[in-house]
This record gives C-alpha cells, structure tokens and sequence, in this order.
C-alpha cells in the first residue's frame, strides 16, 4: 500500500489517511467500513479507535492498525468494490507523519558522500537529530532561512517505524519496519559547519519534505539495491544505489535500537550519496525558484520548490 496524508484542496479540514491507487486515493475508513460490511459485519460507530482517521495517530497505533487496513484493502482491490474515489488533482498531499516522536538522521553513510565532504569513513554510524518544525509534506514549498547562503539538498531513503524496537537484531530488524519513504535532507551548509555540532544546519524551520507517501515494507522488500537519485531544475545531481550503504538498514536498526527506543511513527533517514552541491569544485547552492526532484526505485518520486 501507498498511505498518503491527504485533505481536499482549498478546504480547512483535518487531514486523514488514505490508499493511493495511480492517481486517485480512498480513504482508509472507508475502505474498512466496507470490509465490514461485505463480511457481514455492522459498520463501527467508534471507527476512530480501530483505525484512526489522524495521520499521526494512524502511523503511532504501527502494526496493528496497518494489518488491519491492509487485510481490508487487499479484500478491497480483490472483490473491485466500488469507492468514493479522490482524484490526486483534487487533493492536498501532505508530510505522511508531522509529528513524529524521534527523527534520527545518519550522516556519512556512502563512502563516495563522505569522501567529497572530506571527510573519512565513520566507524560507527554518524547519529543527528531533526525536529518536526522541520518537517513539510510533497507539495510544500522548501523555505530558505535568510540565516544561510549555501542550501543544499540530500535524497534519502526514509524508514518508517511499524512497532516498538529495543535492541533488536539485525536478522530480525526489518520486521519492526512499517515502511519506506522519499526524505530531502535540506541542510545549510555554512550553519552546519560553523560547530562541530551540525543540528543548527540541519532542523530549520519548513526545510525537509518527506514523502509522497509511505510504501508499505512488504512492497519494498530488501531495501537494498533500491536505486536512488536527485535532479535540481531537471539537472541529475545525485545517483546511487541504497547497496552502497556503509550501513544498511538492518545494521542501522540494530545499533540504533540498542541505544534508542524506537517507537511506531519514528522516522530514520539513512543518509545521502555523493553529488551535493557542497563536494562540487564551484558548488551549486539551492536559490529561490529552484526545483528539487527525489526518485527512489520502489517508492516513487518527490517534487519541491525552493521559496524565498
């Protein structure tokens, strides 16, 4: 499944989450109240508390609500039943998670990125953290902070958290995975490089989108091998392969949750590769009016611009 975050357009509602199907989306409560009903089950008054309407109390409920939408939407998809359809043109896609409780960041985490940062290759993972102030969805615009003069931009696979994780181990980590998303990790590069702490260039206001949508594990699969890459104003800048990792996503779990409680709802970006505006000869920087574009194999692609 593709869960979106979504509210129509040009209306003051509160987003919900639904399916996206191609270009049109339904929304998850209804998709289970039809479930129910086709199984000869009443509707649910208090549908809420089974499968919440809320994006952020959606993704925090992790598996259990995620088993039950998706035995819903399967049975859905398979009996064709019929469905109030949004069309994508008529809605507003927003960050699938706003508020998630951690957004732990890995930085250095292919070789060649940190190789054109001059810098060497970590022997342990490289752990920051951003805040949700940070956070925008797929159709948000990137704000440029006055405070900086060299944004730059970071593809990166984003996981998304399915269950709690407490030191787990790496042959079991991707079994507490919900799922998988597109992160843009917007950094300013002259706040971040001004103290050997990095948080000031990495957690601006209204600077990182995440999505389009969250790509359920099981679609994924083995998250390695996914290819990777960015374009500014329709230039290629970055292309990789998430195989290039130096670690991969069930080591990132388990040293993390060693140290870390994980909690459903939590996001981890896993890192760039090499092709940042930062490690050219005559760099690049994010100006106002310029286009971002993310692709990641499996997931889909990502579009923002850069305001003032």
């Amino acid at each position: 499944m593709k869960l979106v975050s979504y509210r129509l357009k040009n209306k003051d509602v509160p987003l919900r989450v639904g399916i996206m199907e191609e270009e049109r989306i339904v929304d998850v409560q209804e998709v289970f109240q039809r479930f129910l009903i086709s199984h000869g089950e009443r509707q649910e008054k208090d549908i809420d508390q089974s499968v919440p309407s809320d994006p952020n109390r959606f993704f925090k409920r992790g598996y259990p609500v995620f088993e039950r939408v998706k035995e819903a939407y399967n049975y859905y998809k398979e009996k064709r039943l019929d469905g109030n359809f949004l069309s994508r043109n008529d809605v507003y896609l927003s960050t699938p998670i706003s508020e998630p409780s951690k957004i732990i960041c890995v930085g250095k985490n292919y070789a060649e990125h940190a190789a054109e940062m001059k810098s060497d290759v970590p022997d342990f993972p490289v752990l920051f953290a951003k805040f949700s102030n940070a956070l925008i969805g797929p159709e948000d615009v990137i704000q440029k902070s006055p405070a900086t003069a060299k944004l730059d931009y970071e593809v990166e696979l984003t996981i998304v958290i399915g269950k709690k994780a407490t030191k787990v181990k790496r042959e079991d980590a991707l079994n507490y995975i919900a799922g998988y998303t597109i992160g843009n990790d917007i950094s300013a590069r002259d706040l971040q490089k001004r103290t050997q702490q990095w948080l000031q260039g990495k957690t601006l206001d209204n600077s990182t989108p995440i999505g389009p949508w969250v790509v359920t594990a099981d679609e994924v699969g083995n998250p390695s091998g996914l290819v990777i890459k960015s374009y500014v104003n329709g230039e290629l800048r970055q292309s990789s392969n998430t195989e290039k990792l130096i670690f991969d996503v069930p080591f990132l779990m388990e040293f993390i949750s060693d140290l870390i409680t994980l909690n459903p709802g939590d996001i981890i970006m896993t890192g760039t590769p090499d092709g940042v505006a930062f490690g050219m000869d005559e760099p690049k920087f994010l100006q106002a009016g310029d286009v971002v574009a993310l692709e990641i194999e499996k997931i889909g692609q990502m579009e923002n611009r850069v305001g003032e």
